[in-house]
């Protein structure tokens, strides 16, 4: 992307005026973050623009992400290093005695998503941008992310993640593009001109969904694709009758509950009303970009649908936005009078599914009455797919009652998402080797009998611009005094470093280790008045808070090596600290019980001066992307202990 250092000034001076009423003398170092933000943002909206411009003059096949999480981490760095204008920004700023450190550190982490999962998209979004694919994602605008973690007497605490308590600066609000999304009512129907059944909705609560759009900026290329969030609204929230009778809670009701729709990611869904809400989220999202998808098809090429898989394909990451099968099928028959045949058709060439994961739990199962009862005219068409799945299955099985009643997409009470997603996508992949195996022998052996032919392979990778590049600057130029650019986009040149074996090499990589332990030390003493020795060997498990990834076993070992550092004085282990960041959703009991035990093991260490000089526990508090890149390039050991058969990818090891 060019760069004018004097255009950049002035946009710099000129959203200062505008926005605050300051010239940068006045400014407050959020208000220089804001303003550093929308210039970069006006550099990158040239190739934005270009870019949309380019697919919809010459239109191709672009796919569509839909995800519950986009875990993305800061934008401002990310978008710098991706526009490869980071130097000159910062030369500029400079110039203008502004601390781009400072500047970097106003900016709060997008509460977009939580774990792998997310985080992988975000990845993905990256990778696409800079491989010149049309890839876009659609998610949700949280309003207060997850939450903001708060160790309190060794307990997680969870408080709002008021990430938008400012305004963001990377997204572009599209009220023009607001679609609505209707849950609850009760389905009616009349005729079609061609004497068909036509259903519909009456007396439907009402959401609109209104878009935020993030640009996504490929490195080194022009290409920018986007990130759209639904934020949700009621249309007629507000009740003035009911205020002006001063019933004040009921005049903002409605609101409030379309407001809470895109409140949090992951509400506690341990009851039915948290239930409701989850799968309202799933399908605000999936059906407010659909219509989005639609619309635009319909604009541009009317209402013969016989080329829309062509033109587009949506993959589904992981089960949440699988409810988005039937929604095509629901805005195709019923407000476009398609035929069930060529619904199913478009449906079946377009959806893809990834599944992140063998544990039961994880393959979302809803209750009828739940599904029914908020989304009535989609589980018609569920029951639908049902049905004729069932005389395909029969069929094939005639005598296997037992196989019909595992496959079958209804069952027991539940709707099974998994089983919606692998009938009616043409694409079902694992995300490693050994996980996509796992799941054809196993776990969905079933389904791989009936659909071999869908079944494939994509193992998870990680984006090295910002875990290498961004996260680790003087590792990046070590690697590039080396060996040249060109690793930035693909990493198997990282081989040349191979014949870098001497001492000289080795000390300056040591050296570089040593700088980033003491950054990371230094950031955990200012951030939470944690004291850590840069000189011992930092042992590392960061990633979400689960049984499976089995940080109840590492603080077991660490209890071990403790007891027996005190039974035999002769047991002199190298200096270690241990280094746990995770944060536990919020109704995971026993998740919460393993933080307070490691908390309250790293109490009893800490204190105790016959091992603190060798031995160190530290919980860091509300692990996320911008503590990941400080924690990642000082880790001198990394754990990944969970078993391969519970653990489907896991990609923190790569970025290890």
């Amino acid at each position: 992307m060019k760069f004018d250092a004097d255009r950049f000034k002035e946009n710099l001076s000129a959203r200062l005026k505008r926005q605050y009423g300051k010239d940068i003398s006045q400014a407050s170092k959020h208000d220089l973050f804001d303003a550093v933000s929308a210039s970069v943002l006006e550099i990158i909206m040239e190739n934005w623009m270009a870019t949309r411009h380019e697919y919809e003059k010459k239109p191709v096949k672009q796919l569509y992400y839909l995800s519950a999480e986009f875990l993305m981490g800061r934008a401002l760095s990310n978008n710098l290093i991706n526009a490869e204008i980071s130097s000159q920004v910062k030369e500029v700023l400079k110039g203008m005695n502004i601390d781009y450190d400072m500047i970097e550190d106003q900016e709060p982490d997008a509460g977009l998503g939580n774990g792998g999962l997310g985080r992988l998209a975000a990845c993905f979004l990256d990778s696409l941008a800079t491989l010149d694919y049309p890839g876009h994602g659609y998610g949700i605008r949280y309003r207060y992310g997850m939450f903001e973690q708060k160790i309190e007497n060794g307990y997680q605490v969870e408080y709002p993640d008021n990430w938008l308590a400012h305004r963001d600066p990377w997204e572009i609000k599209r009220s023009d593009l607001s679609v609505t999304v209707k849950f609850g009512g009760n389905i009616a129907y009349g005729k079609t001109p061609d004497g068909r059944d036509r259903y519909y909705i009456e007396n439907a609560e009402e959401v609109t969904a209104t878009p935020y759009d993030m640009p996504i900026v490929g490195f080194g290329t022009g290409t920018v694709n986007t990130l759209r969030l639904w934020q949700a609204s009621s249309p007629n929230g507000f009740d003035l009758q009911l205020f002006n009778n001063m019933e004040y809670n009921r005049a903002v009701e409605r609101q409030n509950s379309a407001e809470n729709i895109s409140a949090v990611l992951y509400p506690n869904d341990s009851g039915p009303s948290g239930k409701a809400l989850r799968l309202k989220q799933q399908y605000f999202f999936s059906s407010a970009s659909l219509q989005d998808l639609v619309r635009h098809y319909v604009a541009d090429h009317g209402t013969d649908f016989s080329k829309f898989a062509d033109l587009h394909v949506i993959q589904l990451n992981d089960t949440h936005p699988v409810v988005a099968i039937p929604e095509l099928m629901r805005i195709l028959m019923d407000e476009y009078n398609v035929g069930w045949d060529d619904a199913w058709n478009v449906v079946t060439h377009t959806f893809a599914y990834t599944n992140h994961t063998i544990l039961a739990e994880a393959l979302e199962k809803w209750p009828i009455e739940i599904f029914q009862g908020l989304l009535p005219r989609i589980y018609q068409i569920v029951e639908e797919i049902n049905r004729r799945f069932m005389i395909q299955l029969r069929e094939k099985y005639p005598n296997d009652y037992a196989k019909h009643g595992r496959m079958s997409i209804i069952n027991d009470g539940k709707v099974y998402m998994a089983w919606l997603a692998i009938h009616a996508g043409f694409s079902v992949n694992g995300v490693a080797e050994l996980h996509t195996r796992l799941l054809k022998e196993q776990e969905l052996r079933d389904w791989y009998e009936l659909y071999p032919e869908k079944f494939n392979n994509k193992t998870n990778g990680i984006t090295q611009r910002r875990w290498l590049l961004s996260a680790n600057e003087e590792l990046s130029e070590f690697i590039t005094k080396r060996i040249g650019h060109g690793w930035e986009k693909d990493l198997t040149k990282l081989k040349g470093l191979e014949k870098f074996t001497g001492d000289k090499d080795l000390n300056e990589l040591i050296a570089i280790k040593e700088h980033n332990k003491r950054r990371l030390a230094d950031y955990l003493k200012h951030a939470q008045n944690e004291i850590i020795d840069a000189d011992s060997i930092f042992d590392v498990q960061v990633k979400r808070l689960h049984e499976y990834k089995r940080q109840l076993m590492n603080i077991l070992h660490i209890m071990y090596v403790y007891n027996k550092m005190l039974e035999d004085p002769n047991y002199k282990p190298a200096k270690k600290t241990y280094i746990f960041g995770a944060k536990s959703a919020s109704g995971y009991r026993r998740a919460k019980s393993i933080i307070k035990l490691i908390n309250t093991v790293a109490e009893r260490i800490n204190n105790d001066r016959r091992v603190n000089d060798r031995l160190h526990v530290v919980f860091v508090e509300n692990y996320r992307v911008s503590v990941a890149e400080k924690i990642f390039p000082a880790a001198d050991v990394s754990e990944q202990i969970s078993t391969a058969g519970l653990e489907a990818s896991g990609t923190s090891n790569m970025k290890f």
